[in-house]
């Protein structure tokens, strides 16, 4: 049962941040539009970030695999 509670807490949360993040697509795009007319190098910084924004659920998926592979493999040691 607690486990059940995480998950949908850690899904609501996931859930809120999302809306945020894409509330933030147009000022990213205006600012990098702006910047870029005056000789700005923003553009840099905003491609490393949507990389950064593109590995997290990777990882975060990755972690989780792993320990659920970790707590399955003592699991079977066990028994």
């Amino acid at each position: 049962m607690k486990r059940i509670v995480i998950l949908i807490g850690l899904t609501l949360v996931l859930i809120l941040v999302q809306q945020t993040v894409f509330a933030q697509c147009p000022m990213c795009k205006m600012a990098a539009e702006s910047n870029m007319k005056s000789g700005g190098s923003v553009g840099k910084g905003l491609n490393t970030g949507i990389l950064y924004l593109l590995a997290m659920p990777y990882i975060i998926v990755s972690i989780l695999a792993y320990i659920w592979k970790q707590t399955k493999r003592k699991s079977e040691s066990i028994s």
